[in-house]
């Protein structure tokens, strides 16, 4: 299937994703904050990236900005998952270039169909 990069500081929230999208057949990278996200794609370009935006260091905001800005990765697709569910959270995420932007708590279910319509999307 897909090769996926997770990033998320929370170790309880990682795995979660990580099982939720590897039991779907997806090669997953998991790593804890914005510096390693950026790091695996830059090593490896993925089929897409799961942010979470508040990580120490690189925040996933400034991560995707980053992503939107070289030119090996700038059409990656980005998911940013995230507790900050404000409407001018959202915004601000997806004015940072995300392409899909799922507050948590998040069902995991949602997430695996969020994940496959960008993978298709971005296929077709």
């Amino acid at each position: 299937m897909a090769r996926i990069v997770v990033a998320d500081d929370d170790a309880d929230i990682r795995e979660l994703v990580e099982f939720k999208l590897s039991s779907m057949g997806h090669d997953i990278e998991a790593v804890g904050d914005g510096q390693a996200a950026l790091a695996a794609c830059r090593a490896r370009r993925p089929d897409l990236v799961v942010l979470d935006v508040m990580m120490p260091g690189i925040s996933g905001l400034e991560a995707i900005r980053i992503i939107r800005s070289e030119a090996a990765l700038h059409d990656l697709p980005v998911v940013l998952l995230t507790a900050r569910a404000q409407e001018s959270d959202v915004e601000t995420g997806f004015d940072s270039g995300a392409d899909d932007y799922i507050t948590k708590p998040f069902s995991p279910r949602e997430l695996a169909a969020r994940v496959d319509a960008l993978l298709q999307r971005d296929r077709g």
